[in-house]
């Protein structure tokens, strides 16, 4: 896939990066770690050097990195979009209302038949949408049996205190039980870090609560980003690269549709880039009010303002791997050029080792795309946010997986601004 005509292949020198999580109730501090040890780790196996500044002050969350790689300095500034505290909010629900959520995530995803065709295209984050339902439901049939079962063991209690003791021991039953039901319910709640059921839960409910439209507080916090990115834009940097990982791939789309639209990108030299990882599109614009998300998908497909690369993994249990979120939509249109979709091919860039230590790793693995490989193949992910080539330079040669879908399935495909 050719890169854009107005791209330059001049080595970079100073890059500003925009990297936008996923549905994470955490602070993005967790992400500057995450960058500092396993840029450290990548460094070793392949060779080069790079470093890690934490920024003191400013106005948004990010990090300073430095990089010398293939004999050429690289300063990188890294900011993140946060959100961590939108995605607390949500989260901040009752046993009773999280279990009401289940009902109604199930049936949006259910009853709109979104969940077959979602299966249709990887069976993984369907699956991996089942769980927390499964476990949801799992956890309640226990916490009633266990609750059954200590309120039984008072079944002998009349022929210690007398038949007449038999109805009000009936009453102290039923709160023995419920009360036994209640803390088994907020004990798994409590362990949630093991089960990741509640989390889980919570995620696949924030979109399917507004049918696919964003919040009005989550489109506020990615205006506000796509601020920063146009003043990038207008600076002296020669990349402005945006990073979207998992559910954050969907809103760095909107933010970089909005920006194109209202003429924020200017023409000329530098270059602009936009590297989904660990995609989950669909879960999202399957749903019947994700017209904007459906509108920005067709929109940015065409644009020849950006590179757009899209990297996931079979590996990844929790993507839609190798799935084209434009084509499989049904939004993509004539001229369509984005994005470019290959693997990261971890069974293949991961020694057979390091794979069998990570395989059933599930939510590790969908982080992977942002951590060391020590076979690693064409992807980098330091390199590619460190290191002296843009995106589109990069990959300028590199061919789409052949094993990529493109089957468009949605059912819903109208698409409003």
């Amino acid at each position: 896939m050719a890169a854009p005509a107005h791209i330059l292949d001049k080595p970079v020198t100073k890059r500003a990066v925009f990297y936008i999580p996923g549905y994470d109730p955490i602070h993005p501090r967790r992400y500057r770690e995450l960058y500092r040890t396993e840029s450290a780790k990548q460094a070793e196996i392949s060779g080069y050097g790079i470093s890690l500044t934490g920024r003191q002050g400013g106005t948004r969350y990010g990090w300073d990195v430095k990089g010398l790689i293939d004999g050429a300095d690289v300063d990188a500034s890294v900011d993140v979009l946060v959100w961590s505290d939108i995605v607390r909010e949500s989260m901040d629900t009752s046993i009773p209302a999280t279990y009401l959520q289940l009902v109604r995530t199930a049936w949006v995803y259910i009853g709109s038949g979104a969940l077959w065709r979602l299966m249709r295209l990887r069976k993984g984050p369907v699956l991996a949408a089942l769980y927390p339902v499964f476990l949801l439901v799992l956890q309640l049939v226990l916490a009633i049996v266990a609750g059954r079962l200590v309120s039984g063991s008072l079944d002998l209690l009349p022929y210690v205190l007398g038949p007449n003791s038999a109805p009000a021991l009936e009453v102290v039953k039923l709160f023995v039980w419920a009360a036994t039901a209640v803390w088994a319910l907020r004990w798994f709640k409590k362990k949630d870090g093991k089960f990741f059921a509640y989390y889980l839960m919570h995620d696949y409910a924030f979109g399917a609560a507004t049918l696919g439209a964003n919040t009005p507080a989550l489109e506020a916090r990615m205006s506000e980003f796509g601020d920063a990115i146009a003043e990038a834009l207008a600076s002296d940097v020669d990349e402005v690269l945006v990073v979207g990982h998992s559910s954050g791939a969907h809103l760095g789309i909107s933010v970089l549709a909005d920006l194109i639209r209202a003429g924020r990108v200017p023409s000329g030299g530098l270059a602009l880039a936009f590297l989904s990882l660990g995609q989950v599109v669909p879960m999202v614009s399957f749903l019947k009010n994700a017209h904007r998300l459906r509108a920005d998908l067709a929109y940015l497909s065409v644009q020849d303002a950006l590179t757009w690369v899209d990297v996931t993994a079979p590996g990844d249990g929790c993507a839609f791997a190798l799935c084209d979120p434009v084509a499989v939509s049904g939004v993509a249109p004539p001229g369509k050029r984005w994005p470019l979709v290959f693997s990261a091919a971890f069974t293949q860039s991961l020694s057979p080792a390091r794979w069998k230590a990570l395989r059933w790793r599930f939510f590790r693995l969908h982080f992977q795309y942002m951590c060391a490989f020590d076979a690693p193949r064409d992807y980098d992910y330091f390199q590619i946010t460190a290191g002296p080539m843009t995106l589109a330079a990069r990959y300028r040669d590199r061919p789409p997986s052949k094993s990529r879908i493109e089957t468009p399935v949605n059912k819903f495909t109208n698409m409003a601004l």
